[in-house]
């Protein structure tokens, strides 16, 4: 049992590693637009990723324990594989300030490990097709509404002084933000919850789908402290440097990705809310002319999601060799 606890311990870390270096996602437009300081944005967010613990189901992280690899050849070291290897790639990512997915990087070690041990036929297809779908769905989802809300909201205040927008989206993005953080602690908490539960479920220390509730509540715990600790180097390059951002549309582009992360959490989809909050501000920018988008920025960013599953896959499958070494 040792083992077990150690790797709870190790999920949980990861969880709060998502945490830190996803903190850009839910706090980079409202740190882009001034509307809060840094401080209080991570708070802000933090509160809110915990809050989603009582908003949402438990269907992704179902998705993550049963429909990406076999059940059937679960056990702790593979588990333990897949953590290190999403963690490495979350560190390394966010050590070089790219915005790429912790959810994928997850899947990608899941998926590594699975095959060092068993071989490409471990691997449920409908549910990682699922997910390769929502890596173009998600972000081309949350531009196309980040666009639309932006025009929308353009049409209605058109007659409005400049003044009058900034001052009163600089409010609106509180509820925006909290929608935002709400939607990516219910999306990605759920991911370590499928993990752990897979665990447990490994040692026959659970049965049956029901999730209990305490993992519910420290996942969401480990997220919130994760966001709390913000990941400063990412928050650069998602407030700063994709799109020039105001309050209306740092609002639009956080509705857009709340509204997209909802749908997908219902749905049981384990989404990228890097992607899809990146999607997002690139729609809202490209409202003003394809010339306000740095694409080049958004080009880094784009490799960086197509490499995240291969890399995290190689390093969980390296890390399941050298643990074999010591078997």
């Amino acid at each position: 049992m040792t083992l077990v606890f150690f790797i709870i311990f190790l999920a949980l870390a990861f969880d709060f590693i998502n945490g830190f270096h996803d903190a850009a996602n839910s706090i980079a437009t409202v740190v882009g637009t001034r509307v809060l300081s840094p401080r209080a944005a991570v708070v802000w967010a933090a509160f809110f990723n915990f809050v989603a613990a009582f908003a949402f189901g438990t269907h992704v992280a179902k998705t993550i324990g049963k429909g990406i690899v076999d059940p059937r050849i679960v056990e702790p070291k593979l588990i333990l594989a897949a953590l290190v290897g999403a963690t490495i790639w979350n560190l390394l990512t966010w050590w070089w300030g790219l915005p790429s997915s912790s959810s994928h990087a997850l899947i990608g070690g899941l998926a590594g490990a699975a095959m060092a041990k068993a071989g490409a036929g471990s691997l449920v297809v409908a549910g990682l097709a699922k997910t390769a779908v929502f890596i173009i769905v998600s972000p081309l989802l949350g531009m196309a509404l980040g666009f639309g809300f932006y025009l929308s909201v353009s049409w209605l205040c058109h007659r409005w002084r400049p003044d009058k927008v900034d001052r009163v989206f600089r409010k609106v993005q509180l509820v925006s933000a909290a929608a935002f953080s709400l939607g990516h602690g219910g999306n990605d908490a759920q991911k370590t919850m499928g993990i752990i539960f897979a665990l447990l479920v490994s040692v026959g220390q659970l049965k049956g789908e029901h999730i209990p509730f305490w993992i519910i509540l420290i996942c969401h715990a480990a997220i919130g402290l994760g966001t709390l600790s913000g990941g400063w180097r990412i928050v650069r390059t998602m407030s700063m440097r994709i799109t020039p951002l105001k309050p209306v549309g740092g609002s639009s582009a956080e509705f857009a990705g709340a509204l997209t992360l909802f749908g997908a959490t219902w749905a049981g989809i384990p989404v990228s809310t890097t992607h899809t909050i990146t999607g997002a501000i690139m729609g809202v920018g490209a409202t003003h002319g394809l010339s306000a988008v740095r694409w080049g920025v958004a080009r880094n960013i784009v490799v960086a999601w197509i490499v995240t599953i291969p890399a995290s896959a190689a390093m969980a499958w390296g890390t399941w060799a050298l643990i074999g070494l010591f078997r």
